[in-house]
């Protein structure tokens, strides 16, 4: 730990990231090759929240780095023996350690934990030795033993006593004995090589039964603790007439090795001892003696044939191996003693525990992969293979194992996590053990991957097309527009956006930020504005924010809110006035009415009609051409002077239309008045008023084709540059020829006046006929052009 903090303060001096990064992993490769354990030492019976250590003076941490790091304490095992404040760095006991409970069958008691530290993870071992307090005296199995002895029993004979018990260890266990002065035993110890201390009396004086049958003796056993605890127990010596003959057994020592999941009455071993006295002194009975309580609950004697069986369950994890004494004794009080020592073996009955020390819950799925996501250990309490384990995950998972010491595994990513394709994972570690009869055990871990933001919201469509009727309402919703974003929460959330464009003016149209609805703000006018493109960005709400982009079009639709506007004759001038001879054959040319409608498609397809004539049945006008012709010839019966109304209606919904008012004059002696005149003068030059009107009507609608043929040029020409300046495209509406009415409707015109003639001849060259909608049949006297294009 010194190492740990001395090298992230050498990087924190360079002032150099990568190189503190690089040292710090240098770091917990070198502390998990060779991490110094961390030892101390405490006295047993402590009370609790008793003071162990101080880690952060140990370790060299300065306090506020235990709780920045969130450094905690784990302890071996299911039960938590030790506390470590953040606030202090102190390591107390959080209850009082008794070393007889937690170490009964070990002389040395060791309680191991580790320091544990979440950011950046490290691991310090640490071990506390709980030394032994002399709280426990010598106890023997029995408060009094009686020992028979033979009256003939020779000086030096001995006689095997009840050892005492001691769970104290070292200097604090049992030590000695001392026997009560009386003048016939002493009191002989002996040690075994495994330490155990065998007691024995030795007869020193010939014993007689008639001088004395009965002697009662004070055994005392002493430890060394300070000051030094005792226990007592009588011995009782029982003088019997003379036995010549004690039992003997067969082996002084009987050795047995026994699987731990034997089951009960299992025949553990047979002791047998003969006597060859006759009657009761050569009946045996067997029982335990120098025995221990947990082997006397193990293991049942049977006193009369010597059998051994199992009579609990066997745990090698508890104790290796059991020591028992056999005492034979015959019907006379003669005893003799073996030794029977059962060997545990160890049987694959543990599966591996999994103890899980830290979690990360949520990870974010940037991470980079080697990312530490948990820590554990697993601990199995069998010997050899039996607890010997290996760790694996279940499933084809972006996640791998990596084991460092002690049995702790670090789980760490392997590979990219994306969080669109797997949002959480329920990870499965399996442990097992190496045993013939592999056990395993699982733990189930959460994780859960947190949101970042990497995916940029994306429209549904590239480009959208939305109408709306032109004169809108203020505040129109046409439609919508919609983004979606895999992301989570507020990377999530997406916001609409117009982009705007330097240097261009921007239509009135509004985009709600939180929905993507369209909104136009004023009303439209598709006579200026027919379509137009713009720019939407969605944004998220991540920092940074990603956006995507798609163009919205919208177009204008006509609505039929321009009437006919009438061309010729003009609408603010008198009734135009028209000659017609009275020799006129039906079908002649009498005008030509040319309107124009501003709409578009079939609001702007113009049809002519007669609302009204002095003479119904004289004229006639075509239906898509504005051409007024005679409906039958010319007689003498009509009146001179006639008056037509043209009615001129679009087909919109409701139509519009407007009026033309025409005068036509019947003239007699159109022809006869121009012969003569030419007949009496030889000069070409025309004379007379008709004439002049006929020139002068003429000049006037070719002049008016002109106009409105060069006016129709310049339009289109720019309409057509401008389109091409504008990176929208144009959309060709329906009727784009019947646009402009009747208007662009031409004939060519020759007048003939052959001097000296008595007849003037006025005829028609080549009229060019108008193209008519598909559908659409010509009028009554009109004739489809072949050269429509």
């Amino acid at each position: 730990g010194w190492l740990f903090w001395r090298v992230m303060a050498c990087g924190r001096r360079s002032g150099d990231r990568k190189r503190q990064v690089i040292l710090f992993i240098l770091c917990v490769c070198l502390c998990q090759s060779g991490a110094e354990t961390l030892r101390y030492s405490l006295l047993e019976e402590i009370e609790r929240d008793s003071f162990v250590a101080n880690i952060s003076k140990d370790l060299g941490v300065p306090l506020s780095q235990l709780a920045a790091r969130k450094a905690r304490v784990v302890s071996e095992g299911n039960e938590q023996l030790f506390r470590l404040s953040q606030n202090t760095g102190v390591l107390t006991a959080k209850e009082s350690l008794d070393r007889e409970e937690m170490c009964p069958q070990s002389d040395t008691c060791t309680l191991v934990f580790k320091i544990f530290f979440e950011n950046p993870l490290q691991l310090i071992r640490g071990e506390v030795e709980v030394r032994d307090v002399n709280d426990n005296s010598p106890v023997f199995p029995e408060k009094e033993m009686v020992l028979k002895i033979l009256e003939t029993a020779s000086p030096g004979s001995r006689f095997p006593l009840e050892s005492a018990q001691d769970k104290d260890v070292g200097i604090n266990g049992l030590q000695n004995y001392s026997l009560g002065p009386n003048p016939h035993f002493s009191l002989a110890i002996r040690t075994a090589k495994d330490g155990v201390k065998y007691l024995e009396l030795v007869l020193q004086r010939q014993l007689d039964r008639e001088e004395q049958g009965e002697l009662n003796l004070l055994l005392t056993a002493t430890d060394g603790g300070s000051p030094p605890r005792s226990g007592t127990a009588q011995v009782r010596i029982v003088v019997v007439d003379a036995n010549d003959n004690i039992p003997v057994f067969e082996r002084e020592t009987y050795e047995v090795r026994l699987a731990e999941n034997s089951p009960l009455e299992q025949l553990v071993v047979r002791v047998a001892a003969a006597d060859p006295d006759e009657g009761s002194y050569g009946k045996v009975r067997y029982a335990f003696t120098q025995t221990s309580e947990r082997s006397r609950q193990l293991f049942q004697l049977n006193p009369t044939t010597g059998e051994i069986r199992v009579a609990g369950n066997l745990d090698f994890e508890e104790a290796k191996s059991h020591k028992m004494v056999v005492k034979a004794t015959d019907g006379g009080g003669l005893s003799a003693h073996c030794k029977v020592q059962v060997e545990v073996l160890d049987v694959n009955d543990n599966a591996p525990e999994i103890a899980l020390t830290s979690l990360i819950a949520s990870i974010p799925e940037d991470a980079p992969p080697r990312t530490v996501v948990a820590l554990f250990s697993v601990r199995d309490r069998d010997s050899g293979d039996n607890g010997r384990t290996e760790c694996s995950i279940d499933g084809d998972l972006p996640f791998s194992l990596t084991p460092t010491f002690d049995n702790y595994y670090e789980l760490r990513t392997s590979a990219a996590l994306d969080r669109e394709r797997t949002a959480e994972y329920n990870i499965t570690i399996t442990a097992t053990d190496w045993g013939t009869k592999r056990l395993s055990s699982q733990e189930s871990i959460f994780v859960q991957i947190s949101d970042v933001n990497d995916n940029p919201p994306e429209f549904t469509q590239e480009v959208y097309t939305l109408s709306v009727t032109e004169n809108n309402s203020p505040m129109l919703r046409i439609g919508s527009m919609k983004a979606t974003d895999a992301d989570a929460g507020k990377n999530a959330h997406v916001n609409y956006a117009l982009v705007r464009q330097e240097g261009k003016e921007q239509p009135e149209v509004s985009v709600n930020a939180e929905n993507g609805d369209v909104y136009i703000l004023r009303p439209l006018d598709y006579e200026k504005v027919r379509a137009f493109e713009l720019t939407v960005r969605a944004a998220d709400g991540g920092s940074p924010p990603l956006s995507a982009q798609a163009v919205l079009r919208v177009l204008v639709r006509d609505e039929n809110d321009n009437a006919p506007v009438l061309l010729h004759p003009p609408p603010d001038s008198s009734a135009a006035g028209e000659l017609v001879p009275r020799w006129a054959p039906s079908g002649y040319l009498v005008a030509k009415v040319v309107a124009v409608d501003a709409d578009a498609g079939q609001n702007a397809w113009l049809s002519y009609e007669l609302a009204k004539a002095t003479e119904p049945g004289l004229f006639r006008v075509g239906l898509h051409s504005g051409e007024v012709r005679t409906a039958r010839a010319v007689t003498e019966r009509d009146a001179a002077r006639q008056r037509l109304l043209v009615l001129v209606r679009d087909r919109g919904q409701p139509p519009r239309s407007a009026t033309a008012t025409l005068a036509v004059a019947l003239v007699d002696g159109f022809s006869e008045a121009h012969l003569r005149v030419s007949e009496e003068t030889p000069a070409a030059e025309p004379e007379g008023p008709l004439t002049l009107y006929l020139i002068a009507s003429l000049v006037c609608v070719s002049a008016l084709f002109l106009a409105t043929a060069v006016a129709t040029v310049v339009v289109k020409v720019r309409r057509g540059r401008r389109s091409e300046a504008e990176t929208l495209p144009t959309f060709p509406t329906i009727g784009t020829e019947s646009s402009a009415g009747s208007l662009p409707r031409s004939y060519m015109y020759d007048v003939c006046f052959a001097a000296g003639t008595v007849n003037s001849e006025f005829r028609f060259l080549r009229p060019l006929f108008p193209c008519f909608p598909a559908g659409l049949p010509p009028g009554p006297g009109e004739q489809r052009s072949s050269v429509c294009s």
